[in-house]
């Protein structure tokens, strides 16, 4: 499933403005999600944008945002504390709601994990909680700082290394890290939870995940993340998180009625449908799918072909298999093609072999590279018979288009 990710800004906590994405599924979503990301990293760190994405294409709306002082959003961070995140949490949940729907599940990686945890008691409409290499006390954050505690406790603040980045933790937000205590919480938090959390995690240790799990009613489940390091830098993890998430959601979320699978289209007949929210379209030939969207900078969001794209792979597609059966009739050594092609507008004037002589002209280029112990003859016979495959053909003759409404 392809899906589509747009920008989104909402009101935080202290009233700045927070960005955000929302990953949407092509297809109506079955669910909403919101996504807190890791101690001072961001939205688009590469486990939130991972998850979101894989999420999405399960058909769960994922929304990620940057806390307040962070990645894209207003606000500093020096002058933030646990409790303004918790509280962004819930300012995200209030304008998913009213964008596109209550969430139903609350996603939360390394410190952003005890913050749903914080922060679900507060959003009546979710169903599931879960945490990423979460700890089970917000006050174990303050161990990456341990060495400046003494100047932040002397001066009321610090310039803190995090991760090869600077960062002022000032003692407002240690004390305030250190009031909250999650294990009560958790307990009455009343809803589902599934805890990841890897074994090889040396930031956040593992014995966390026992205790969030310990303190936790029923329904609860544990997922090992065996080799995944803490910030989950390989996107098998996130994918394999994403996925277990899914189906671990689905018991809890509503039944959804199944899938009217579309009747198969006749040969040679294409269907293509799209919102006009965005530029992706959703294809079907026959009984395959597939879809088109148009680059970032033209206003689309990169997750397919272009229509030029896709003009330029049934030519090339139509010229290889082309060359195949030929080439298997005359039973020449045709190892392997590789046909590149690329669309460009010229004036008339700079086409020195096109019969017209004013305006622009589309010209395809198209370069063939033909593997195995052919001939100089073989290879330029195959050169001409690329010529003559039926796209090939169909382009260059007169085509008559018909369009009607139905």
């Amino acid at each position: 499933m392809t899906t589509d990710v747009q920008r989104f800004e909402f009101a935080g906590s202290d009233g700045q403005v927070l960005s955000a994405r929302i990953h949407l599924p092509a297809v109506e979503p079955i669910a909403c999600a919101v996504f807190a990301h890791c101690f001072t990293c961001s939205k688009d760190s590469r486990a939130a944008t991972y998850i979101s994405s894989a999420l999405a294409e399960k058909g769960i709306a994922t929304l990620r945002f940057d806390f307040t002082g962070l990645g894209e959003s207003e606000g500093e961070f020096d002058g933030t504390t646990f409790s303004h995140n918790v509280s962004d949490i819930v300012a995200a949940t209030d304008a998913l709601r009213d964008a596109y729907g209550a969430p139903a599940l609350l996603i939360g990686h390394s410190l952003g994990g005890s913050a749903v945890l914080a922060a679900a008691g507060q959003i009546s409409e979710a169903v599931g909680v879960a945490t990423i290499g979460a700890p089970f006390e917000p006050a174990h954050v303050a161990r990456l700082f341990d060495a400046s505690l003494e100047e932040i406790e002397a001066n009321g603040q610090a310039d803190v290394d995090l991760g090869g980045r600077r960062f002022t933790i000032r003692k407002s937000f240690v004390e305030d890290l250190q009031k909250h205590c999650n294990a009560e919480r958790i307990g009455s938090m009343k809803k589902a939870l599934v805890v990841f959390h890897s074994p090889q995690d040396n930031v956040v240790g593992i014995d966390n995940a026992r205790m969030i799990y310990e303190a936790a009613r029923h329904p609860k489940s544990f997922i090992s993340l065996d080799g995944a390091d803490h910030l989950l830098g390989r996107r098998s993890d996130s994918r394999y998180v994403a996925d277990v998430l899914a189906a671990w959601a689905s018991r809890y979320l509503p039944e959804q009625p199944a899938e009217e699978i579309p009747e198969e289209t006749p040969e040679g007949e294409v269907v293509v449908e799209g919102k006009t929210t965005s530029f992706l379209q959703r294809i079907q030939a026959r009984n395959l799918t597939f879809s088109a969207d148009e680059p970032l900078d033209k206003g689309g969001t990169n997750l397919a072909p272009n229509p030029y794209e896709l003009l330029l792979a049934g030519l090339g597609a139509c010229t290889s298999m082309t060359l195949k059966m030929y080439a298997g009739r005359k039973e020449w050594p045709l190892e392997a093609v590789r046909v590149t092609l690329r669309h460009d507008r010229v004036h008339a004037q700079d086409c020195e072999d096109c019969d017209k002589d004013t305006g622009m002209i589309d010209v395809i280029d198209k370069k063939l590279e033909l593997e195995g112990n052919l001939s100089e003859e073989q290879r330029e016979r195959l050169l001409a018979i690329a010529a003559r495959c039926p796209v090939h053909r169909t382009l260059l003759n007169e085509i008559k288009i018909r369009s009607e409404l139905v």
